[in-house]
């Protein structure tokens, strides 16, 4: 029997019948777009070897549309979206002569993106890290708690990307939508509104 892929909000996935918050703040999920990673000694050698420069760790670079995110010395995540073709050409070249080995990010993490006019602040409320544009750039990586769960976060064009554990996605999706909730809140405070 083949095994398939679930997604968090799929049918049948981790969070079904979660409803994503939208408007001001919004979640999108993204956990279905391609995405690869190496782990492991050897890893960092390979991808520089196919012609892939490599960031400092904590950091992000490109490659073909892809962003690579260096977690580690050993530990690099290939983000394809909108490049898929350009990671499976990669991904084949891995199964004829691999190193290191495959951390199943693509299996294991959620990808969701919190974006809108409200996503700095509604970010602030879900992580204690300094996400200001200004401490926090583009190509800079936090691996930290968002929504007090462990995760990988940075800048996107859109707002802020988040990498989790696929079975906390439900319980993410509640408490981004509670942060979009008290942003709301405090906007008609501030502005005094009913």
């Amino acid at each position: 029997m083949a095994a398939s892929a679930v997604f968090p909000f799929m049918a049948g996935g981790a969070a079904d019948g979660t409803k994503l918050p939208a408007g001001a703040l919004a979640l999108s999920d993204l956990t279905a777009s391609p995405r690869f990673g190496l782990k492991g000694g050897g890893s960092a050698a390979w991808l520089t070897a196919h012609g892939i420069s490599l960031p400092a760790v904590n950091h992000i670079g490109a490659y073909h549309g892809m962003r690579i995110l260096r977690l580690g010395n050993e530990d690099i995540l290939l983000l394809a979206e909108g490049a898929g073709e350009a990671l499976a050409e990669l991904k084949a070249a891995w199964a004829n002569e691999p190193k290191g080995y495959s951390s199943w990010r693509e299996e294991g993490w959620a990808w969701l993106r919190i974006s809108g006019p409200h996503a700095p602040q509604a970010m602030s409320r879900l992580c204690a890290f300094d996400l200001r544009a200004d401490r926090f750039g583009v190509d800079d990586i936090a691996q930290t708690r968002v929504g007090h769960i462990e995760a990988v976060t940075f800048r996107s064009q859109a707002g802020f990307d988040v990498l989790f554990d696929v079975t906390a996605s439900a319980y993410f999706a509640r408490t981004a939508a509670a942060a979009a909730r008290h942003c709301t809140d405090l906007l008609i405070d501030t502005e005094g509104r009913p």
